[in-house]
């Protein structure tokens, strides 16, 4: 039982052009794109609006513990 082959495809795309019409077929695949476009632009101006969504480490964090599990900086819970 596989999937649909183009023909399928094709076929179906016919019987929905058929049944909705040229006209409203293709005002509905305009009205997707423009949704499309509108995502894509929302996106853009978020990544520009906001510059501290960006999080940069200032400099590399210190283990607390070594590869022996010893102690290295204070402060460090004892949850293990």
């Amino acid at each position: 039982m596989g999937g649909f082959s183009p023909i399928h495809l094709l076929v179906l795309a016919v019987v929905a052009i058929l049944l909705l019409g040229g006209g409203r077929f293709s005002s509905l695949m305009g009205d997707v794109a423009k949704g499309v476009k509108n995502f894509k632009k929302g996106m853009a101006e978020e990544d520009e609006t906001r510059p501290s969504a960006r999080i940069e480490a200032k400099s590399a964090a210190e283990p607390a513990f070594d590869r022996d599990g010893n102690r290295v900086r204070e402060g460090v819970r004892e949850d293990r």
